[in-house]
């Protein structure tokens, strides 16, 4: 992944150094392990923590000869050691290296994503109770159809990122899982016994079964969940492009001291971090569907999964961890201009309450084909000519003038807000 993209965090994460350091912390735990069940020496255990070290630019070096970065790294450690680097991968096949050492950088990753979706939960919930009262237009269709509220349209996204906090904390469970069963997964040279141990050291969870390698259902359903965040991401972002247009300029992202809009024109205020999201999202879910294909491997393993989890799972993850770091940003420094909204309602000559005009026709007795009949000539009239609806409503004498009032009033539509917050734990 480009520095663009990245985050510091997650680039020391996924360095090469840090990698190689994880293949480590995968041995020494595995060493300890079997020293518990008596099949090594302690003291061996005790050396290896002491010696054993890793140097990225070494492994590198014997990975031009041995043409396997496994066996590099144990080459390299072992010429750390004394005596005891023969008790070093002691009963392990590479894979019980690569796939727990990934499972640790995945757990770690996952922390973070976490943390980051908390954080943005909390920013929308600010931003819903900040604007709950605040009138704007609905659209369907891209049209004005009926009034709600800026917050409301937040606590939509305080709903839909609680659901998605919730897919990802079960998710992630699945790449936060070790092996370490041997050639074929059978624990021929590695008892069960001593995988759960090792895994217990390193704090991961436990495999049922396995292979060599560990099923990929688990990561492709994690990555999955990962694509869908990023898409409601895209959701939200794309909200709040359509809401930037001049014509409708509801919203802004904040533009700072010294930023530029455009090459050529000086006056624009381009919502360029909410169309980068529409664009990182894509890229997403395109690693999500490479993820996906890698479930169907050769019996009890090939590597035709590993070239795409080398850049896919890291790509995927250090992308989401900017997204939710990036647009959280956005959110929380979004420009709202309140009258603008309200002066958007307007816009239509009150048509938008031709509902409203309709139900009350209802309630006083008029069939509902009819109330629509005689509602819809006035309310196209309006919006076609500029002619003010509620006027066109009262020269027909169609409701008393207090009914009126009620039926365009702005704040009726919001008599439900209080509900729908509660409901969603705002």
């Amino acid at each position: 992944m480009i520095d663009r993209y990245r985050t510091p965090f997650m680039k020391d994460l996924f360095s090469t150094q840090r990698h190689f350091e994880r293949f480590l912390k995968v041995e020494l735990a595995s060493m300890e392990a079997h020293a518990d069940y008596g099949i090594i020496p302690s003291a061996a255990v005790d050396k290896a923590k002491k010696h054993a070290t890793v140097d990225a630019g070494r492994i590198e070096t014997l990975e031009k000869t041995t043409r396997h970065d496994v066996v590099a790294f144990i080459q390299a450690v072992s010429e750390t050691l004394g005596e005891e680097q023969r008790y070093f991968h002691y009963g392990l096949t590479s894979t019980d290296i690569v796939d727990t050492a990934h499972a640790l950088a995945y757990k770690q990753a996952n922390e973070r994503l976490e943390a980051r979706l908390k954080t943005f939960i909390h920013t929308l919930k600010d931003k819903a109770i900040t604007y709950r009262d605040t009138p704007c237009i609905g659209r369907t269709h891209g049209i004005h159809a009926d009034i709600t509220s800026f917050g409301v349209k937040m606590a939509l996204y305080v709903d839909i990122f609680t659901r998605q906090l919730d897919h990802f904390s079960r998710t992630r469970q699945g790449v936060e899982t070790g092996k370490i069963s041997g050639a074929v997964g059978n624990h021929a040279n590695v008892a069960p016994s001593i995988q759960d141990k090792a895994l217990d050291i390193l704090g991961l969870h436990k495999p049922t079964i396995s292979t060599q390698v560990l099923q990929r259902d688990n990561h492709a359903t994690y990555m999955n969940t990962l694509s869908t965040i990023a898409s409601c991401v895209e959701q939200l972002a794309t909200e709040i492009r359509h809401l930037s247009r001049s014509e409708v300029r509801e919203v802004e992202e904040a533009f700072k001291p010294g930023q530029k809009g455009s090459s050529a024109m000086p006056h624009k205020k381009n919502p360029i971090a909410s169309e980068n999201m529409c664009g990182v999202a894509r890229m997403v879910r395109g690693y999500a569907s490479m993820v996906n294909e890698n479930i169907a491997l050769w019996h009890e393993r090939d590597i035709s999964h590993s070239s795409v989890e080398r850049v896919a799972m890291v790509d995927a993850i250090t992308l989401m961890d900017y997204m939710l770091e990036r647009y959280e940003r956005i959110i929380r420094e979004l420009v709202v201009y309140e009258d603008r909204m309200l002066r958007n309602i307007h816009t239509t000559h009150g048509v938008i309450f031709s509902q409203q005009v309709m139900n009350r026709l209802i309630e006083h007795g008029m069939s509902r084909k009819e109330a629509y009949e005689r509602i819809q000539p006035l309310a196209i009239r309006a919006y076609e000519t500029g002619e003010d609806f509620r006027a066109m409503v009262e020269n027909e004498g169609l409701l008393p003038k207090e009914t009126l009032d009620e039926c365009f009033d702005v704040h009726a539509f919001l008599k439900h807000t209080d509900t729908l917050f509660k409901r969603i734990g705002i």
